[in-house]
């Protein structure tokens, strides 16, 4: 598993020192009036989900770390928040939670698409919502059991194969689903199961042949004898970016057979890029969010942090906030005729439903 951090240097070099002490004056006194309003404080941090899994693991860690970089060194507790299919927490965060800097919240990456594809539930706005960062996760992968003879993409264009699911609103559903749509390949999606250790065992035992939704890394954690003895075969993988860890499986976007495809299989990919977001309200000081950015690129190159990431099995692929806004601009400003055209291709078989778990 890789962790990948944005690291400035050479900052003297790049500024005038009239510039550089203005810089430094200015840190200066945002740590001062940071140190003067957040001292003493609490700091609730909302999730969407409930206790247990990646977005509460990050969500406590934060809590654990990064107070030490906020001047006056406040305390940070976790607040769970599921619901809504993730709008609860974060109409909540948008609306209702107070925009001084003592709440900020991490919701799910779906929440910017969400907006654009269904709208259900939706008061928030993701374009003034206030992007911090994102922990990150890795790419989602389309994974089949060797035994069941399907070794490549090409295979599933000719064969039907038949993949575990937990529900229509999971990765396990979707990716598999608009692939189908998309491309023209022949995967029996079988939904139903209440996790993905459930379509893990399934598969073992032979009632499927396999899963979409993982990542490499999840599968290096849980499953390491299936990578090693080459029992699963990554036929296709879902991101913005090639996992350097999964070599040349291609991109969903990259099996596209013309523009439009192309560009339809990139939005749906663009959610796996925004990771573990975390956010604050809108009309958040201006001072205190530069403080909580900072604060949240200093946790995510420390030591102590990356330690019990790794312990906890939390993948790692940081954004900062600058980069993070960027892609769920990307998604929300989305043209509305490739928007319908992304919500007929994940649109569920007719007869198929059922949701999945928060």
């Amino acid at each position: 598993m890789e962790w990948h951090f944005r690291r400035w240097r050479g900052v003297g070099r790049s500024l005038g020192a009239g510039a550089l002490v203005l810089a430094l004056g200015v840190n200066a006194g945002l740590a001062a009036e940071g140190e003067e309003f957040f001292k003493g404080r609490t700091i609730s941090i909302i999730t969407s989900t409930g206790a247990g899994g990646g977005y509460d693991l990050a969500a406590r860690l934060i809590a654990q770390h990064m107070p030490k970089y906020i001047p006056g060194k406040p305390v940070f507790v976790v607040r769970n928040m599921p619901g809504g299919g993730h709008t609860r927490a974060t109409n909540y965060i948008y609306a209702q939670a107070p925009k001084d800097g003592t709440t900020i919240g991490t919701v799910s990456n779906i929440i910017p698409m969400h907006q654009v594809v269904d709208g259900k539930g939706v008061i928030y706005d993701a374009r003034r919502l206030v992007w911090i960062g994102s922990t990150g996760i890795t790419n989602m992968t389309i994974a089949i059991w060797r035994a069941a003879g399907v070794n490549s993409i090409e295979d599933a264009y000719q064969r039907e194969v038949a993949l575990g699911a937990t529900g229509v609103g999971s990765g396990t559903f979707i990716y598999p689903n608009v692939m189908n749509h998309v491309l023209g390949t022949k995967f029996k999606i079988v939904p139903g199961y209440q996790s993905s250790a459930e379509i893990d065992l399934a598969t073992v035992r032979g009632e499927v042949s396999g899963r979409g939704g993982g990542s490499y890394s999840s599968y290096a954690l849980e499953h390491p004898d299936w990578l090693r003895d080459g029992k699963v075969a990554f036929v296709a993988q879902i991101g913005i970016d090639p996992d350097r860890n999964l070599g040349k499986v291609p991109l969903m976007q990259d099996l596209a057979k013309n523009d439009e495809q192309r560009r339809i299989l990139r939005f749906i990919s663009s959610q796996v890029k925004v990771g573990r977001p975390f956010i604050a309200p809108p009309e958040i000081p201006a001072d205190r969010l530069a403080i909580f950015r900072r604060a949240f690129d200093a946790t995510m190159a420390d030591e102590a942090f990356l330690a019990d990431a790794r312990k906890g099995q939390l993948e790692l692929a940081p954004l900062n906030g600058e980069e993070l806004t960027a892609v769920v601009r990307e998604i929300v400003d989305t043209p509305p005729e490739l928007v319908a055209k992304a919500r007929a291709a994940i649109e569920p078989p007719q007869g198929v439903k059922g949701a999945a778990a928060e």
